[in-house]
């Protein structure tokens, strides 16, 4: 396969509508894609990198690290394999206007795995990437770990991390290795329902 970009920081080229603005990092040909909420709630206004310098990217890239995704438990310049970074809302501003470049992201890394992390971004992907709205909840909470099958993505949603409670990191782990050990790349194009 061809890669994308070798660019790991806004691989894309994205100009942000405001600042501070954290833009999507990681492998831009990865197979799964984690998509959080902004840098505000999930970290990165610092650093420029999504899931850095709060608790949230603490807890996520200790995930990340465990599944062979990054390089090192934690890193404000995380080196990550098969995996990507981004936001809902890469910057400040209106989230209608900001939605369109998570979309454009999402599309054009194009990876088999979404993983929304917290219930707006989990409510997003499953609006736009799922014929799933109207029957699930929107709930990250109820629904971390499991299955969602989309139109071309499986979506595994992922609770707020600051708010996980005994088991969460390792339900997350197990499932993730799941899908590491199986043929993960055959959910493009699958049928659209819950797994």
């Amino acid at each position: 396969m061809k890669r994308v970009t070798d660019r790991v920081s806004n691989p894309f080229g994205m100009t942000a509508p405001g600042e501070p603005a954290v833009y999507g990092y990681g492998d831009a040909n990865a197979d799964f894609h984690v998509v959080g909420l902004d840098g505000e709630t999930h970290g990165g206004t610092e650093t420029g990198v999504p899931f850095t310098g709060t608790l949230a990217g603490r807890r996520l890239q200790g995930v990340l690290h465990a599944v062979g995704f990054a390089a090192e438990p934690y890193s404000d310049a995380p080196e990550l394999s098969n995996c990507y970074l981004s936001y809902l809302w890469l910057s400040p501003g209106d989230p209608a206007d900001l939605e369109r470049y998570a979309d454009a992201e999402i599309r054009a890394v194009n990876a088999h795995i979404l993983l929304p992390v917290g219930d707006e971004a989990l409510s997003y992907v499953l609006t736009e990437f799922t014929t799933q709205a109207r029957k699930l909840p929107h709930d990250a909470a109820r629904l971390h770990a499991s299955d969602v099958r989309g139109r071309g993505f499986l979506v595994v949603p992922v609770r707020e991390p600051t708010e996980w409670e005994s088991g969460d990191r390792e339900a997350l782990v197990d499932r993730l290795e799941a899908l590491l050990d199986s043929d993960y790349r055959q959910t493009k194009g699958v049928a659209t329902t819950v797994g």
